[in-house]
């Protein structure tokens, strides 16, 4: 038994009308496919979109940077 959830989410009309498409002629539910665009790119879209979180806190000063040099110190290298 698998452990899965519902989602519901609105695409824009020609990426639902591809995998509409792309499910049909290979004969898989388009649930399979959204599946799998998730499964291989959450990873980017995460780095991508926290590495985007960081540099606004940065620049507004919420997040502080170090130097190589500071860091070197602290590890005692």
């Amino acid at each position: 038994m698998t452990n899965s959830a519902v989602i519901n989410f609105r695409s824009n009309p020609q990426t639902k009308i591809r995998v509409e498409r792309l499910a049909k002629m290979t004969k898989r539910p388009a649930s399979f496919y959204y599946n799998y665009l998730l499964d291989e790119y959450l990873d980017d879209l995460e780095d991508i979109f926290l590495a985007e979180e960081v540099v606004k806190n940065i620049r507004s000063g919420k997040e502080k940077t170090y130097t190589l040099a500071e860091v070197e110190s602290e590890l005692g290298l």
